[in-house]
């Protein structure tokens, strides 16, 4: 086994020793904090790459598993694993965490907790690159869940705002109600395959052994246990990931600093929910009979709504950050669809590609609010193309990208999943959602460019200044991959997925005449141009002059946009139905448990009370007043007795005399009778 298999756990090692010694070291140490965050970082990318570098020659799972814990005759068994999927996730998330981390030091340069703020990152890559590398289910629960631990605090970093702390609540609570599912998914996996372990010298609960077991093993429903424990797992991460109906989080989550929402929102938390499907995906696929599980088929319709549902409420958002958020909702649904229909290589693909150019329009928004003093509003910034040329041509890459217009990144890994959900046997409506959620997308996405670089100043832009070099790099060179990654994966040169499938690509454009690709690209094509070409109809053919000014789209239908704007009200119905019935539950627990149980506790109480009272009285008059007098008779007759050992010779002779009289009395008058 070569050194990097046996070392692979250095590399979420790293940023987490680093988190502990950030977190021990003074307020005042910002240059030490930002150091030894990047560093640590540095060297886990360098570790990544070998990584890679091992698994592009390997092209087969490698493992190391130990025990950790023994209870009664069984042991807990941990481990790390190294194979594509691993490889491939561990690059990007220590590359874009990179780039993140290094934005931030000029991003947050004048902010005063400087320092808490790479504490919390280090430990957020630290705690995702652990959920990558984990060879167990339960190790990767135990990462998983810091994961939310350093979520909730960076999203609510500035608690100081109500809408801050309000928000990292909401990202938490939401997401543990996604974990009791996976935790009883795991419960049941391990009661029915005896491990957590994936891959175990062919006893692993991802094996062919464990997989066709449960496939055959009837649950609950019609379902097997695999289905069931699928669809369990699922739950997970449907809440991390922000699959509708748990997507209410993620939007929210805008309320941390920009570099949070960044690394959230691109390379680690929300592809965390992903990359658990894809993990578990030989669990979820597995059937008795052939064909999509059921399992794969709730991911996959689950998928297509969300990217739907998602991309039309980001038609009406007007705050720059809230629109990127719900276009992660909405390209997650993308990855979970890709999931469903085509497997792990078509998510996977999208994901990848995806937090290179998500993180891109992150950090640019970033860089815009950072332009604009703090404002976020889209209405009140415009005109930017050229008061901040770097941020804006880099911005147009990651935007193009996500649009999935021809060539960029986006475009490719985008085509796929639509390819993949074209040829689903089950049902051809998931394509055509997807179809409209590209559509919307690429609408959206020109709106908000138009809004925020076309046009005129407006309120915001008195001081616009381009954002220093630090800022400006990652920009760049996210730019790049935005721009060119998607070529690892084209159809006349498949190298991603063969990687992932372990399997050889060789060039052949002949491939895009085959299965109707290249008639589906071309019209994806021409469903992007025409979401570009409706978006700058309604607001770039006319410069924007007023922020107070009504939205084009809201005068055709102020209605629509009005409920889309306002998320179509699911946080409102929420808190009438969910919200409500929790609080009206607590109200009644919190009646029971003061009148019924703490009357029950009262009850007791007193009646403990009564009989100690009643015992005290008994025990005080009745046995201490009878042993009381007891004592004193017997010290009154001990008194009285000691006046016979008075030690007088006298009186000794006195009783005598008096004891010989009264015997001859006796006798006497004994025999006169």
């Amino acid at each position: 086994m070569v050194w990097i298999v046996r070392n692979l756990w250095l590399i979420p090692a790293l940023p987490t020793v680093a988190s502990a010694f950030i977190a021990l070291a003074p307020k005042q140490r910002r240059r030490f904090a930002a150091t030894l965050a990047i560093g640590s970082m540095c060297v886990s990318l360098l570790l990544a790459l070998c990584a890679l570098a091992h698994a592009l020659a390997q092209k087969t799972a490698e493992y190391v598993n130990f025990p950790w814990l023994q209870f009664g005759r069984e042991w807990i068994r941990f481990g790390w694993l190294l194979d594509p999927l691993t490889a491939v996730m561990l690059v990007m998330v220590t590359l874009v965490g990179l780039l993140i981390f290094i934005y931030s030091v000029g991003y947050m340069a004048h902010d005063e907790n400087f320092t808490r703020f790479f504490c919390f990152l280090a430990l957020f890559a630290g705690a995702m690159l652990g959920v990558v590398i984990a060879n167990s289910l339960l190790l990767l629960f135990m990462f998983w869940e810091v994961v939310g631990l350093t979520s909730y605090l960076l999203i609510g970093f500035w608690y100081q705002k109500p809408e801050a702390a309000a928000a990292a609540k909401k990202a938490f609570i939401v997401t543990r109600i996604g974990d009791l599912g996976l935790f009883l998914g795991m419960l049941w996996l391990y009661s029915v395959s005896g491990t957590l372990l994936f891959y175990d010298n062919g006893a692993g609960c991802l094996e062919h052994s464990a997989t066709t077991a449960m496939a055959a093993h009837a649950a609950a429903w019609g379902l097997t246990a695999s289905s069931c424990i699928g669809l369990l797992i699922f739950c997970g991460a449907a809440g991390k990931s922000g699959q509708v109906p748990l997507h209410v989080w993620l939007p929210d989550a805008m309320e941390g600093p920009t570099p949070v929402s960044a690394l959230i929102h691109a390379a680690t938390m929300v592809a965390a929910g992903v990359f658990l499907v894809a993990r578990v995906y030989p669990l979820m696929a597995a059937t008795a009979g052939g064909g999509p599980s059921p399992a794969l088929e709730v991911v996959a319709w689950v998928g297509a709504i969300t990217a739907l549902f998602a991309a039309f409420i980001a038609v009406a958002q007007n705050d720059i950050k809230r629109i990127l958020a719900y276009s992660t909702v909405s390209q997650l649904g993308y990855m979970m669809l890709g999931l469903g229909v085509g497997g792990v290589a078509v998510g996977m693909f999208h994901l990848i590609t995806h937090a290179f150019f998500k993180a891109l329009l992150f950090l640019g928004a970033g860089s815009v609010i950072h332009g604009c003093n703090g404002e976020q509003d889209i209405r009140k910034i415009g005109g930017l193309r050229k008061l901040m040329p770097i941020t804006f041509a880099t911005y147009a890459v990651g935007m193009l990208a996500l649009c999935g217009v021809p060539l960029f990144a986006g475009f490719w890994s985008k085509d796929e999943i639509l390819h993949a959900a074209h040829g689903w046997s089950v049902s051809s409506a998931p394509f055509y959602m997807g179809a409209a959620g590209a559509l919307l997308t690429a609408f959206y996405m020109t709106r908000q460019v138009c809004y925020v670089f076309f046009g005129q100043r407006r309120e915001a832009e008195q001081h616009v200044h381009e954002s220093p070099a630090v800022m400006t790099w990652p920009l760049a060179i996210l730019a790049v991959f935005a721009a060119l990654l998607g070529f690892l994966g084209t159809p006349a040169w498949p190298w991603f997925q063969g990687f992932l499938e372990g399997r050889s690509a060789a060039l052949s454009f002949g491939a895009f005449a085959e299965n109707g690709i290249l008639t589906l690209m071309v019209i994806s094509s021409l469903i992007v141009f025409a979401g570009l070409a409706l978006g700058w109809w309604l607001y770039g053919r006319k410069p924007i002059v007023s922020a107070d000014a009504p939205d084009a789209l809201e005068r055709l239908q102020p209605g629509v946009f009005h409920a889309l704007s306002m998320r179509l009200y699911v946080d409102e119905l929420y808190k009438l139905t969910l919200v409500r019935m929790t609080w009206l539950v607590a109200l009644l627990f919190d009646w029971i448990d003061r009148w019924v149980w703490n009357g029950v506790v009262q009850l007791v109480a007193w009646t403990v009370k009564g009989i100690s009272h009643t015992d005290s009285l008994i025990d005080t008059w009745v046995i201490n007043g009878g042993f009381d007098e007891g004592c004193r008779g017997i010290v009154d007759g001990g008194k009285l007795m000691s006046h016979l050992e008075s030690g007088r010779v006298q009186n000794y002779l006195r009783i005598l005399g008096i004891a010989l009289a009264v015997f001859t009395l006796f006798l006497f008058w004994g025999r006169k009778g």
